[in-house]
């Protein structure tokens, strides 16, 4: 039987109880329009998996303590003024089945709100003296805008081979994952081997998760994005960049001419969907989304066994067997 987020909470259900009210205490403003926003995008928070990284992780490695909810509270901010800000990119009207705040306060009002949001957490940090965590929060905001810049450069040429397209992923998606693993452990004062360990470990999870969120492109369920998106985006992900790796010169160049001149037609974006599954891109990408699994499971071990490092394995699972 798959295990539920109540059931990888409940080691520190306490914990992410008193995290929610703390961050919405965080998210509060004396300005009524921004006060009004922020309480908006705290009724429809998601399933908080990042702050639950950095709750296990910060108990498998020591004693959560104070400095272990700021830097949960840390990562939630810049994780939500990413996705503020990528809704304004994407011109996205929704997110998590919401409008977003873009589609509510327009372009100007959402680039303030993640402004805002990227302050607050720069601010928490700084008030507390927790340098060390602002820097491992530091560069993963970086690597996310180098991630998203290298996409949008490659997505031009559509010229992405897969080392490329694990850059892009290991800074896009895996580089907050590995930053909420890094920053529990710093927040208890693990070892330096122990903090890396910890980090590596959060980096394969964020790979293997965002693989998966790939492969949601060419299934049938309702995940909270149509099916075949990336491709209408000109996201060259590992089942198509492996079908085209392998696939004659002809079948390369017509897939390519419809993604680059006729991605906005659902018959064309239905043809590189069928070409993909008889490729046999699927089964290639899901072969490599367990090797990452596994990757992750053998640095996990390599940290104290607990009820904590228990739910960090069924995180791991949770990651990859999640419908959405």
């Amino acid at each position: 039987m798959a295990l539920t987020i109540a059931d990888i909470q409940a080691p520190i259900a306490a914990e992410m109880n008193r995290f929610e009210q703390t961050f919405k205490d965080l998210m509060k403003s004396d300005v009524m329009l921004l006060d009004q926003i922020t309480s908006y995008i705290v009724r429809r928070k998601g399933k908080q998996l990042r702050p639950m990284f950095v709750f296990l992780t910060a108990g498998v490695c020591g004693t959560i303590n104070d400095s272990t909810y700021r830097g949960a509270a840390l990562i939630e901010l810049l994780h939500t003024a990413s996705l503020v800000h990528d809704d304004v990119v994407d011109d996205s009207n929704y997110r998590r089945g919401f409008f977003s705040i873009n589609a509510l306060w327009k372009n100007k009002i959402a680039v303030l709100v993640g402004d805002y949001l990227l302050a607050r957490g720069l601010s928490l940090s700084l008030d507390n003296g927790d340098f060390d965590l602002l820097g491992i929060g530091n560069r993963a905001v970086r690597d996310l805008s180098e991630g998203e810049l290298l996409q949008l450069e490659k997505a031009r040429r559509l010229d992405i081979n897969e080392d490329i397209y694990y850059e892009i992923i290991r800074q896009k998606t895996a580089s907050l994952i590995a930053a909420c693993c890094a920053m529990g452990a710093r927040s208890v004062n693990a070892s330096a081997d122990m903090i890396e360990t910890a980090r590596l470990f959060g980096e394969k999870v964020g790979i293997a998760f965002q693989i998966k969120d790939d492969l949601f492109d060419y299934g049938t369920a309702e995940v909270g994005k149509p099916l075949g998106i990336d491709i209408k985006e000109k996201k060259m992900t590992l089942p198509l960049i492996y079908a085209l790796n392998n696939a004659g010169r002809s079948d390369k160049r017509r897939v390519i001419n419809i993604i680059k001149n006729h991605s906005d037609e659902p018959r064309q974006v239905n043809d590189v969907i069928s070409f993909v599954k008889s490729s046999g891109g699927i089964e290639y990408a899901t072969g490599a989304m367990q090797s990452y699994v596994q990757q992750a499971k053998e640095l996990l071990y390599k940290l104290p066994a607990s009820t904590y490092r228990n739910s960090l394995e069924g995180l791991i699972q949770y990651t990859i067997e999640r419908s959405k």
